[in-house]
């Protein structure tokens, strides 16, 4: 048996703080500071305050805040070496960026040593668990998985489905899809802390026949995901509309092929209307909000607000790499910036619920990841408050935790990150 104990100022949530949720004795906040974290064989054992026996591996970082790992609900492995691209918007992006990129990725090694850096970035960023677009590529696919399980991290992937409207090397066929697709879900999906999503790019690169495929593919495999992008650009949303004229909108391309479900993972939508949320709301799906790269690709402004109205589930994602950095930190800060601009103001508490625990509810994984509940798996990371001079002493002035907490959430980043714990492991730091 591994014991090990870790001494620092715990902060997680037993439930959704909401979003009045600016001060210190928030419902749902659960905050033991100068407290031990017990991990027994890589999961969470307990907490207590005094120090535990010599049977116990202790690491103490008094002082220091240990929260749970980040979960990323939508970012692109191969997107690395294209994040921070100059001067597009969405369609353009892609073709001028994105795809070539990905080309790349019909090379086994150039899937292997791009899923090697990919997921040790994340773990470097404070994610342990992520949603994760490879490419059509098959090797994509295995070369992810294989990195994940090395690591043994939690990740949600799939080998991306488009028949149409992409360069040929990124194009597969009806028949190679599901071959593929069924060949990888035989061998990753629940293996370790895999599983598999059906993951078709967006709706302009499949045909009705492959969408259609996804969702038989998806009920015929109970515990498989499905994630793609819906309404993040206008360009985009009125080509759906002309390569789907008789559908009433953009979600409703995905909901008459059975993709719409408590089960998807949706990315951005910025423009959906309140029956396209009534829509989400009903069948319980998960819209990933991506702020970081909605402001820069000009997408527009995403309504977190209305989708909870609406019932949906919301979760934060980085977007990489439309988004510009693997930082969730980063990416709660824009979300504030874009929620803002809608006139509502997001409190850090919430901001970091959809991150941990709220992510983990709507993937349905909450008995496994996102908070220190007992028995989940301990994916956490240890943060230092403030690092370098200007965050330094707007730490030191802050006259209440929501307000260092929320200053860490807007001038944090990667560099804060003192160490980044898988199922009790330490992988990054020391």
């Amino acid at each position: 048996m591994t014991r090990l104990a870790i001494r620092a100022d715990l902060l997680d949530f037993t439930a959704d703080p909401g979003w009045a949720a600016s001060n210190d004795n928030t419902p749902g906040l659960r905050w033991r500071p100068g407290h031990w974290l017990l991990i027994e064989n890589g999961r969470i054992g307990g907490v207590q305050r005094d120090a535990p026996d010599a049977a116990w591996t202790q690491q103490d970082r008094r002082g220091k805040l240990l929260m749970p790992g980040f979960i990323d609900t939508h970012v692109h492995m191969p997107q690395l070496e294209v994040i921070a691209s100059y001067g597009t918007e969405l369609l353009h992006w892609l073709e001028t960026y994105t795809f070539p990129a990905e080309l790349r990725y019909a090379d086994p090694a150039v899937c292997a040593a791009g899923s090697s850096r990919f997921l040790d970035a994340l773990l470097m960023h404070g994610t342990t668990s992520a949603v994760v677009f490879p490419t059509v590529h098959k090797a994509s696919v295995d070369a992810l998985f294989t990195a994940a399980e090395q690591r043994g991290m939690r990740l949600i992937a799939g080998k991306c489905l488009m028949d149409r409207n992409a360069p040929p090397g990124l194009t597969d066929t009806l028949d190679s899809a599901e071959r593929d697709s069924l060949d990888l879900i035989q061998r990753w999906h629940g293996k370790g802390r895999l599983a598999y999503a059906h993951t078709v790019r967006f709706a302009p690169t499949s045909s009705d026949a492959q969408l259609a495929l996804a969702g038989r593919l998806l009920a015929a495999h109970p515990g498989t995901y499905l994630q793609t992008h819906v309404a993040e650009n206008r360009d985009e949303l009125n080509w759906v509309a002309e390569l789907f004229p008789d559908a009433r909108s953009y979600l409703d391309v995905y909901a008459r092929h059975g993709l719409v479900g408590p089960r998807s993972v949706l990315a951005h939508g910025v423009w959906l209307d309140a029956e396209d949320r009534a829509l989400l709301g009903r069948e319980g799906a998960q819209m990933a909000h991506c702020p970081s790269s909605n402001l820069f690709l000009g997408s527009g402004l995403a309504d977190w607000r209305a989708l909870e109205d609406a019932g949906a589930a919301v979760s934060l994602a980085s977007d990489v790499g439309g988004g510009t950095s693997l930082s969730m930190l980063r990416t709660m800060a824009d979300a504030y910036k874009v929620q803002a601009l809608r006139g509502v103001r997001l409190p850090a508490w919430k901001a970091l619920y959809a991150a941990t625990r709220g992510a983990a509810v709507a993937l349905g994984l909450e008995r496994e990841i996102g908070s220190f509940d007992l028995g989940c798996v301990a994916d956490c990371v240890a943060w230092e408050y403030a690092v370098g001079p200007v965050a330094s002493v707007r730490d030191a002035a802050a006259t209440s935790l929501h307000e260092r907490i929320f200053a860490l959430m807007t001038l944090g980043d990667e560099r804060n990150v003192m160490a980044t714990y898988v199922a009790g492991r330490c992988l990054v730091g020391a």
